[in-house]
């Protein structure tokens, strides 16, 4: 049975691990040959040994243009086209109020601006293939959280980035959409946890509908879906990934009116 990226070709940013290495395996499973780029030069060849064929590790700094560059030429000159660029990397330098001018240009830089960049060198050949663009995005980038600014910033920097590219993009028959995660279980989530998978579904428990984190593998199956044909008429989109986090209001399950009403009664 033939997946349905059976004959593309895609890019994969931040590509070897976590929630970038579970959209490569997505990818690849349907049919897809894909181009791991990161700059961890283990994690990128255990994802290309374990993938084998159809999978290529590409150390990148996605923050160099000239590797940038080569990135683009190593999937169009080694497979002969481009179809799916998934701008996936991206930086947690933060400090909230108190964070560096250099802290914040990096965050930028890695977050969004090598997205528009990459974006603009990968065009010519994601027109020819009548291709597309996933940025994976976060509630960070729509809602504002406490002691966080420099990565909702740059999130919410991709979050326009992806309407501009949509827009300027759609004459060239690029489709280009986001994915906007929430709790995702994920190599930060478990750092914090210190793997305790439990502790993070328990604390994420109240902030969304269902009750728990997600597996990054939820998320892949999305980022599948919006970059096939069977997504062919959305662009400029954001499809959520959040559990239900962006539903609720200040007042989250709260019901408010039996409380008022029962201070009274």
């Amino acid at each position: 049975m033939m997946g349905q990226h059976e004959g593309r070709v895609a890019i994969v940013t931040g590509g070897a691990a976590s929630i970038g290495a579970a959209i490569t395996r997505k990818l690849h499973a349907e049919g897809a040959t894909v181009l791991v780029a990161a700059r961890s030069v283990d994690k990128g060849r255990a994802i290309e040994t374990e993938l084998g064929a159809r999978a290529r590790f590409v150390a990148t700094d996605i923050t160099d243009d000239a590797a940038l560059a080569a990135l683009v030429d190593a999937a169009v000159s080694g497979f002969g086209r481009l179809d799916i660029l998934v701008n996936n990397a991206c930086s947690y330098g933060d400090e909230g109020p108190a964070t560096s001018r250099a802290t914040w240009l990096e965050t930028l830089n890695v977050s969004a601006v090598s997205a528009a960049i990459l974006g603009e060198l990968a065009r010519p050949h994601l027109a020819a293939a009548g291709g597309t663009i996933v940025n994976i995005g976060s509630v960070s980038g729509v809602f504002p959280h406490v002691g966080r600014w420099a990565y909702p910033v740059a999130k919410a920097a991709l979050r326009h980035l992806t309407k501009a590219q949509a827009l300027d993009y759609a004459a060239d028959g690029i489709r280009v959409n986001m994915v906007t995660l929430g709790h995702i279980w994920s190599d930060p989530f478990d750092g914090l946890t210190a793997g305790d998978r439990a502790h993070a579904d328990a604390v994420s428990a109240d902030l969304n509908l269902l009750g728990r984190v997600a597996d990054a593998a939820e998320v892949a199956e999305v980022v599948s879906f919006v970059a096939s044909a069977a997504a062919s008429y959305m662009t400029g989109s954001e499809t959520n990934v959040d559990g239900g986090y962006g539903v609720l209001g200040p007042e989250r399950r709260i019901p408010l009116m039996p409380l008022l009403s029962g201070a009274h009664g």
